[in-house]
C-alpha cells in the first residue's frame, strides 16, 4: 500500500504525518480485533473445556495456568533479544506462534499435550501484550495517549464481541468445541497479516531491558494487578463450571456482555483517564474489585455470580491508567521496555498465584482463593494512593517533551 505523502519546502516529497497515523492507527485496531476474536473463542471455551473434555480438578487448573503464565515472564528476554526490530514485524510473528498453539486444541487428548499447546500460543500472546500499547502510543497526539488507548481498546472489545457471539452461533447450531479452536487460530494468523501492513517506522529505539527506581510504583502495581486477575482468569469461570454446571453458552454469553460493555466504554475511560488522571481511576478501580472478590468468596446465587463476573472483567478496562501513567513518566525510547518489564512483573504474580489458588480451593475451599485476590485488590488501593495526581484538564508530558529548565 502506496504511503500518501506530501510536498516540503525544498522540493521533497515526505510522507504525511497524519496519513501515517491513520494508516498506522487502523491496523493496529485490526490486529487488535482479530486477536480479541481469538482469545474469545480460548476465553469462552476454557472452562468448559478443561472440565468437560479433560476433566481437570482445581490442582490441575493451577498448574496449567502457572506453565502457561511463566510466558510472561520470558517475554520480556524475547523482547529484549529483538530490541529494534519493526515492532510491527514482531507482532506478526508472534501472533503466528499465538494462532499454531490456539489451532493446536482440535487435537489435544491429555493433561500433558495441553499444557505444551498452551505454552506456545501463551508464548506468542505475552510477546505481542505490550506490542499494542507501545505502537499506539508511538503514534498518538500529544495529550490523546488514553483516548488513543480507549479506540484499541474498543476495537479489541469489537473483535471479542464478534468472537463470543459466532462461538454461541455455531455451538448452538450443533457444533463441537474443539473446531472452534480452528478458527481462533486462523484469526490470529489474520492479525499477523494485518501487522505486516502497520507502518515499519512503528518501532522504539532505545535500552534492550529497562528496571529503574523511578517506575518502581509502576512494576509494583503491574505485580499487584496481576496477583488479583489471574484468579480471576483462571478461577472465576472455573467456578461458575464445575461448582454450578453452567453450560458453555451462558459462558459465552457472560463474555459477550462484557464485550458489548467495553466497547462503549473504553473510549470514555480513556478520556477519563486524559482529563482527571490515572491517581483516581486506578483506587476506584482496585476498590471495585475489592468487592467483587468477596462476591465470588460469600455470594451463593449463581445469577448474582453471573452479575458480578461481568462487572469483574468489564472493569478491567480502568487498568488501561496503568500504561498512561508510565507513558507519562518513561522517555518514549523506554516506553516498549518499561511497558515488557510492567508484563513481566505482572507475570511473576500470575504464575505463583494460580498454584496457591489452586492449592487453597483443593485444601481449604475455594472461598480462600477469592478471598487472597480480595486481599490483593486492597493492597493495590494503597499503592495507586501513591500515584503522582496530575490537574483536570492538564497536559502530561512525556520526559522527553518536558520544557527544558
Amino acid at each position: 500500500m502506496a504511503e500518501e505523502t506530501q510536498s516540503v519546502g525544498n522540493g521533497a516529497i515526505e510522507p504525511d504525518a497524519d496519513a501515517i497515523r491513520r494508516r498506522g492507527m487502523l491496523f493496529i485496531a485490526l490486529a487488535v480485533a482479530c486477536v480479541g476474536f481469538a482469545m474469545a473463542l480460548q476465553l469462552g471455551l476454557n472452562a468448559n473445556f478443561v472440565v468437560e473434555e479433560i476433566d481437570l480438578d482445581p490442582w490441575q487448573v493451577g498448574k496449567l495456568e502457572g506453565a502457561r503464565e511463566t510466558c510472561g515472564i520470558v517475554a520480556l528476554a524475547i523482547i529484549a533479544l529483538l530490541a529494534g526490530l519493526a515492532e510491527p514485524l514482531i507482532g506478526a510473528g508472534m501472533l503466528v506462534l499465538l494462532g499454531a498453539g490456539l489451532s493446536c486444541y482440535f487435537f489435544v487428548q491429555d493433561y500433558l499435550w495441553l499444557v505444551l499447546a498452551s505454552v506456545v500460543w501463551s508464548q506468542g500472546l505475552h510477546v505481542w501484550m505490550p506490542l499494542p500499547n507501545s505502537m499506539t502510543l508511538s503514534l498518538a497526539e500529544p495529550g490523546r495517549w488514553g483516548h488513543r488507548l480507549g479506540q484499541v481498546h474498543a476495537a479489541g472489545s469489537v473483535g471479542h464481541g464478534i468472537g463470543f457471539a459466532v462461538a454461541l452461533a455455531l455451538i448452538t447450531a450443533g457444533m463441537a468445541i474443539r473446531p472452534l479452536y480452528l478458527v481462533a487460530g486462523a484469526a490470529a494468523v489474520l492479525g499477523a497479516a494485518a501487522c505486516m501492513a502497520i507502518p515499519r517506522r512503528t518501532k522504539t529505539h532505545g535500552p534492550r531491558l529497562v528496571f529503574k527506581r523511578r517506575y518502581s510504583l509502576f512494576y509494583l502495581l503491574s505485580f499487584l494487578d496481576g496477583w488479583r486477575k489471574q484468579i480471576f482468569i483462571c478461577f472465576a469461570g472455573y467456578l461458575l463450571v464445575r461448582k454450578y454446571d453452567t453450560d458453555v453458552r451462558v459462558i459465552l454469553l457472560l463474555w459477550g456482555a462484557t464485550q458489548v460493555i467495553n466497547y462503549f466504554s473504553a473510549p470514555r475511560v480513556g478520556r477519563l483517564i486524559d482529563r482527571i488522571g490515572e491517581r483516581k481511576v486506578l483506587v476506584f478501580y482496585f476498590a471495585c474489585l475489592t468487592v467483587f472478590f468477596a462476591c465470588y468468596a460469600t455470594i451463593r446465587n449463581v445469577y448474582v455470580l453471573y452479575g458480578v463476573f461481568v462487572a469483574d472483567n468489564a472493569f478491567f478496562v480502568l487498568a488501561m491508567a496503568l500504561r498512561t501513567y508510565v507513558n507519562r513518566i518513561a522517555p518514549k525510547n523506554e516506553l516498549t521496555p518499561t511497558l515488557s518489564m510492567g508484563v513481566a512483573m505482572n507475570h511473576v504474580a500470575a504464575v505463583a498465584m494460580p498454584l496457591a489458588g489452586g492449592f487453597l480451593w483443593e485444601s481449604l475451599g475455594y472461598e480462600w482463593t477469592f478471598l487472597i485476590g480480595a486481599i490483593a485488590a486492597v493492597l493495590s488501593i494503597f499503592v495507586a494512593l501513591r500515584v503522582p495526581q496530575r490537574g483536570p484538564g492538564r497536559m502530561a508530558l512525556r520526559a522527553e517533551e518536558a520544557p527544558a529548565g
